[in-house]
């Protein structure tokens, strides 16, 4: 049978990895510089911790796992022959794969929260998995790169995940537009065009402004059951255009009537202005119509965009009220981000932006010319080693074409050669791959060499 693996999975190469590790390494190295503390959570929870989280869509995406042994031990048997799924799934599967690193995280806050310290600063690094129907850029399994801020309704926590999105990807050297709306500004817009019951319905269609354009999201807005006067009135505001100073200024007058959307208001033109008197290199903008998950939401929303690849959100965030109180422990405020650790790995390859140092494994390759000379090169090897230089050696005595050959195909910039000569003066030639330059070396002139 030929070797498979499941559809919407991936292996990745040695290569593929360097350029994944690169991109965690990244972002997990901002995240520790701005004081956030690295989490784990189990790749299976109990699927009471699970279902009812994301919906009745989220639930059937779930991935379940069957209960040990003899599973069907016990089970109702007219429910296979009834195909009634939903109760026989729940008798026979306990545990599920996680669906995102939020709900995990949510039952992580509470179960310790006596362990913790408030406000509780964790990123979380880890795969996730969905049922999904696998397509281009949508996967079975794939990454995400949290960061939350539990337990402080301060706006200076939106303020720096906003600094860490524009040093992650200044360090990643892509060109990004960070877009920014509240939730209470939606609720606002809402309220005075007369339709706060509509607030989902609203929020789910101008969401799609960009990709089907103001006419359809019109129509779309009518299947939804909303008035003729209602779209009028929401229409200026969807053009309301400038600088994030002049939108703001548009939406306090429009929104005057609305104290949540005044709220919602005051709280963008702070983060806005405070992040501008830090100074990002990201470009900031308001966007009326951003909505990102409206249900889950309560504050600021965040979304960034790559501003030289035609490509979905790369990073996404903001602030909910109520993350823990599925879980009973409720009125616990948080604010986060989430880094799509494949959609910037999609990015990056298509701008061809990763160092090219980031690819090379070993530094040097020492050859293996016989017993003797591979037993004096296994000593030089430890020595480099020791002093911080990836280094390998030849495992055969292969001939010199065939090791050199490996050396070229691997990139390894150096090789040392250990032959009579070398041996009788216990020194070793070293040799630059890219320019065919050789010298006679002591190991310690070798090691200084290297580092310089």
């Amino acid at each position: 049978m030929k070797p498979s693996i499941p559809k919407g999975t991936r292996d990745f190469s040695a290569c593929e990895m360097a350029r994944r590790n690169y991109i965690f390494d990244t972002i997990r190295s901002v995240f520790s510089l701005f004081g956030y503390q690295p989490i784990e959570t189990p790749a299976m929870e109990n699927l009471s911790t699970l279902m009812g989280k994301y919906g009745e869509e989220g639930d059937k995406l779930l991935f379940k796992i069957l209960n040990s042994g003899n599973f069907l031990n016990g089970v109702d048997r007219s429910l296979t022959e009834t195909e009634n799924v939903g109760k026989l799934t729940s008798q026979i599967c306990e545990k599920g794969l996680r669906y995102d690193l939020t709900v995990p995280f949510a039952r992580f806050v509470v179960q310790h929260r006596n362990e913790l310290q408030f406000p509780f600063k964790r990123y979380q690094i880890q795969p996730v998995w969905r049922a999904d129907r696998p397509q281009k850029g949508r996967y079975r399994e794939f990454y995400q790169c949290d960061a939350d801020v539990i337990g402080s309704d301060s706006l200076l926590n939106e303020i720096e995940l906003l600094q860490m999105v524009d040093e992650v990807f200044a360090r990643l050297g892509i060109r990004i537009t960070i877009k920014l709306n509240n939730r209470k500004i939606l609720a606002g817009i809402a309220e005075i065009i007369g339709a706060p019951d509509k607030l989902i319905d609203i929020t789910v269609a101008i969401d799609k402004i960009d990709k089907i354009g103001l006419d359809n999201v019109k129509a779309e807005l009518t299947e939804r059951g909303l008035g003729t006067d209602a779209i009028e009135a929401l229409t200026p505001i969807l053009a309301i255009s400038g600088t994030p100073a002049e939108r703001l200024a548009a939406l306090r007058t429009l929104l005057a009537q609305s104290e949540t959307g005044t709220k919602g208001v005051d709280e963008l033109e702070y983060i806005i202005a405070e992040s501008d008197r830090l100074g990002l290199r990201a470009e900031l903008e308001l966007d009326v119509s951003l909505a990102r998950g409206l249900n889950y939401y309560t504050g600021a929303i965040i979304e960034v965009k790559a501003k030289d690849v035609a490509i979905g959100s790369i990073t996404g965030g903001g602030r909910y009220d109520n993350l823990t109180g599925v879980f009973g422990m409720p009125g616990i405020s948080g604010v986060g981000i989430s880094f799509g650790a494949d959609r910037i790995y999609d990015v990056l390859n298509t701008l061809d932006l990763y160092p090219a140092s980031m690819l090379r494994g070993s530094k040097i390759l020492f050859l293996n010319l016989g017993r003797a000379e591979a037993a004096a090169s296994a000593s030089f090897v430890k020595a480099m080693r020791q002093a911080g230089i990836a280094a390998e050696i030849y495992p055969d005595a292969a001939k010199m074409k065939k090791q050199m050959s490996y050396a070229d195909n691997r990139a390894i910039p150096f090789v040392a050669i250990v032959g009579e000569q070398e041996l009788a003066e216990n020194k070793l030639t070293l040799k630059n791959m890219q320019t065919g330059q050789q010298s006679l070396l002591t190991i310690d002139e070798a090691i200084a060499s290297l580092l310089s």
